[in-house]
């Protein structure tokens, strides 16, 4: 393994990062990583446990005077979202990430970095090599596919954990507490494949809509970014009112949790209607460059001459799938009530395409509400029936409430307050945290969570801040040392 991280300081938290960034760790690929935390306790001679979904349990006893402290639980998932860019060629399944420094950053060549949520793995190891540390008795607790459906969270074993106080470590803004989250479900519908023969002389395009920012569909929801699904039903509507086509291919987006950067469709047209074709696709890139200005500015919408496909959707489904890319609502839904500016309800249209033999259309929906997450499935449901689809819920996964009283939230603000001279921001987020789940298993865990400055989550430009990364370390120290007045 190569050590790019090794002049970086706390040294064990970096080559932490590093050690576990060389082993693939892709939601559902965890059973390598989960076995190398297992024998990195073992060699440490600390009490762990790995359960049928590769969550790992351990324990480390308190120091001299923390005998009666709480005990904690640090918490944070062992899995990461794979995205990649267009051209690279990078294997999640059986490769490590190539990782690399840019000033303040870390980031991954072309790929994500897993910062989501490897700096609470690293964190988790630093501490518990650190001999040297003052802190009450610890319960670690890494969990498996959270970013699929927190199926490892919904699995986790509570006769492991006697801990009443959790500390997450899966956010991404240094500075910011985060005392509740949104719930949530994954949403599918399905069409029925209907293929028609080639009729008559066609010529075949291949549309792209790319060079979309894309991002974290919770975190990243309320800034309005572009998704290339709902940009790829306008264009293919606009053309369709002027040249008759069918669609033969359409893909875009692997993660339904993730705002798709890029999506492309194969269509066939009558020889005729080429050249209006290739101009309403110029037309529609224009449009489009002007609405996202601001913050997708690099988008581009090309059409490009292919050889003819054997065989092309049917008409009613080329229809079908158009209307409801133009109908599916996607982006922030409601924003909440009580706290100005935080998302409440959204939905990500992340996945379209061929699958299994249906044409599915994946999202992922998020309220803090549960009536209103209710309310977007129902929704939903009545659009599938409406185009004679099949509609699927999976992954559904309960909000964080927030507490009125919380002693690790006033401990953490004074311990902030102590080390850098101010109030940390105490917020509510519209991603999802596996406190909730953890919290219905346990009851009466008092939480909190937190992290350092990890950008453009869920992307290849992720990339966490080295500076960040070791404050934090250090305030989460300095933290489990004041547990004792707890």
């Amino acid at each position: 393994m190569t050590k790019i991280l090794k002049d970086l300081r706390p040294a064990n938290v970096f080559k932490y990062f590093e050690e576990i960034s060389s082993i693939p760790r892709g939601s559902g690929n965890e059973k390598a990583v989960s076995d190398h935390i297992v024998e990195f306790a073992k060699d440490l001679g600390l009490w762990v446990m790995q359960d049928e979904v590769f969550n790992v349990y351990i324990r480390k006893p308190a120091t001299a005077g923390y005998e009666n402290a709480p005990t904690v639980i640090l918490q944070g998932h062992l899995d990461m979202v794979c995205e990649k860019t267009k051209t690279s060629d990078h294997d999640f399944e059986n490769k490590g990430l190539e990782l690399c420094i840019e000033d303040d950053y870390i980031r991954a060549a072309d790929t994500t970095l897993g910062a989501d949520n490897g700096v609470a793995i690293a964190y988790q190891m630093a501490v518990l090599a650190d001999m040297t540390l003052k802190h009450p008795e610890l319960e670690i607790l890494m969990t498996t596919d959270e970013e699929r459906g927190m199926t490892g969270a919904s699995h986790i074993h509570t006769e492991y954990l006697k801990g009443k106080v959790l500390i997450n470590l899966d956010t991404d803004v240094e500075g910011e507490f985060l005392v509740s989250c949104a719930g949530g479900t994954k949403a599918t519908i399905n069409l029925k494949l209907d293929y028609e023969l080639n009729a008559s002389p066609k010529t075949t395009y291949r549309i792209m809509v790319s060079g979309l920012l894309g991002g974290h569909s919770g975190a990243d929801i309320h800034l309005e970014r572009g998704n290339a699904h709902i940009i790829m039903g306008r264009v293919l509507s606009d053309i369709r009112k002027e040249v008759h086509f069918n669609l033969c291919e359409f893909s875009g987006g692997t993660k339904d949790n993730v705002i798709t950067r890029e999506c492309e469709c194969l269509i066939a047209v009558d020889q005729e209607q080429a050249s209006l074709l290739e101009k309403l696709v110029r037309g529609t890139e224009k449009v489009f460059k002007a609405e996202y200005s601001r913050q997708d500015s690099n988008i581009s919408i090309t059409a490009n001459k292919e050889q003819a496909a054997g065989r092309e959707f049917s008409s009613q489904l080329t229809q079908d799938i158009i209307d409801l890319l133009l109908l599916i609502p996607n982006g922030i839904i409601s924003y909440d009530q009580a706290m100005q500016g935080l998302v409440e309800t959204s939905l990500n249209l992340g996945i379209v395409g061929v699958q299994n033999d249906v044409f599915r259309f994946g999202s992922a929906i998020r309220s803090a509400v549960p009536s209103k997450k209710q309310a977007l499935v129902d929704k939903m449901n009545v659009l599938s029936k409406k185009f004679n689809g099949e509609f699927k819920i999976a992954g559904d996964y309960p909000a964080w409430q927030y507490c009125e009283e919380s002693k690790i939230r006033d401990l953490s603000i004074l311990t902030y307050k102590q080390m850098y001279g101010k109030n940390p921001e105490i917020k509510s987020i519209h991603a999802g945290l596996e406190c909730g789940f953890i919290a219905e298993k346990i009851e009466g865990l008092d939480m909190i969570a937190f992290g350092p400055n990890v950008k453009d989550i869920h992307s290849p430009q992720e990339r966490v801040s080295i500076s960040s990364m070791a404050r934090v370390y250090e305030y989460l120290i300095k933290l489990l040392e004041n547990i004792v007045t707890y």
